[in-house]
């Protein structure tokens, strides 16, 4: 609803009824209670047409509250509106985007319907040309029927050709097994052989092998017997010179031997050293010898 200024509203109307101004000479030219009276008089005028003014705005202010309220509701009425639509472009929307998803699908279907029908559609050119290719075998093969056939006349033990295929089957798996194993036979003469020329080769070359082993072992025994016989005149001549030395270490000893005793005998006193015992002998003749050559220099010079 709409705020009504109303006193500014018959303060407007109010001037409107009174006149704007009073010229000088009619102010001067009436008396006071005529002026009063004339006052008066426009003022219950202006009274009554404030009235009337106020009746036609009444009037008027329901008028447009009620054209307000019939705004308001046509203002309702078009955002309910807008708001159906807007429902109405999201359901056609929400349509639309299945429909789309339905073509799509429909269509991606077709498609594999579609390369399904040109796979089988080629499956079928293929047994086409299978099925050619078998007639024309078997156009091939009518002559060796009629011959299968012919030699099944003379062998009657055969009741029919898939019997004699089945014995002919046999035989040739027999023989490609024989020839399995001759080829087999073959490839283990073969290794075997390769097997005997390796071992000869490697016999010629043990052979070889051990006659260098041989000369070389000779040429080591000479060498070892040379030395052999050299070790042995040096050994012999070792033994010569230990036995010289020994017989003058011994001749030697039982020199020392002697004096020891000649010493004891001058002494007059027993032996008191071991016999080996050379070293200590000669100290008892050193030192009898000592004695010996201090009594006589004492002797000298007693003369």
């Amino acid at each position: 609803s709409m705020a009504v200024p109303w006193e500014e509203y018959f303060r407007l109307a109010l001037q409107e009824k009174l006149p704007r101004k009073i010229p000088e000479q009619n102010v001067h030219q009436f008396p006071p209670v005529l002026r009063l009276l004339e006052k008066r008089q426009e003022l219950k005028a202006a009274d009554q047409s404030l009235r009337a003014q106020k009746e036609v705005f009444q009037t008027t202010m329901a008028a447009l509250q009620q054209r307000w309220e019939q705004l308001e509701q046509k203002e309702q009425e078009l955002k309910g509106s807008f708001l159906r639509f807007d429902k109405f472009l999201q359901d056609a929307e929400a349509r639309r985007s299945r429909a789309l998803r339905r073509a799509a699908e429909e269509g991606h279907c077709a498609g594999r319907q579609e390369a399904e029908a040109r796979r089988l559609w080629a499956q079928l050119e293929e047994l086409r040309r299978e099925r050619a290719l078998l007639q024309r075998r078997l156009e091939h093969l009518a002559p060796c029927a009629r011959l299968l056939g012919q030699v099944l006349e003379r062998l009657p033990e055969f009741q029919g050709v898939p019997e004699l295929v089945a014995r002919f089957d046999s035989l040739a798996d027999t023989q490609a097994a024989l020839r399995r194993t001759e080829r087999e036979r073959l490839a283990e003469l073969e290794a075997a052989r390769a097997r005997l020329q390796r071992l000869q080769d490697t016999w010629q070359d043990e052979v070889l092998w051990h006659g260098q082993r041989r000369a070389q072992l000779r040429e080591r025994l000479e060498e070892a017997r040379e030395r052999t016989l050299h070790w042995e005149s040096k050994w012999i001549q070792i033994q010569n010179t230990a036995a010289e030395k020994t017989l003058l270490l011994g001749r030697t000893r039982m020199a020392a031997l002697n004096l020891f005793q000649v010493v004891c005998q001058h002494q007059r006193q027993p032996p008191n050293l071991d016999l080996e015992d050379t070293e200590g002998q000669l100290e008892q003749v050193k030192q009898f010898i000592q004695d010996l050559s201090g009594m006589l220099a004492s002797l000298r010079q007693a003369e």
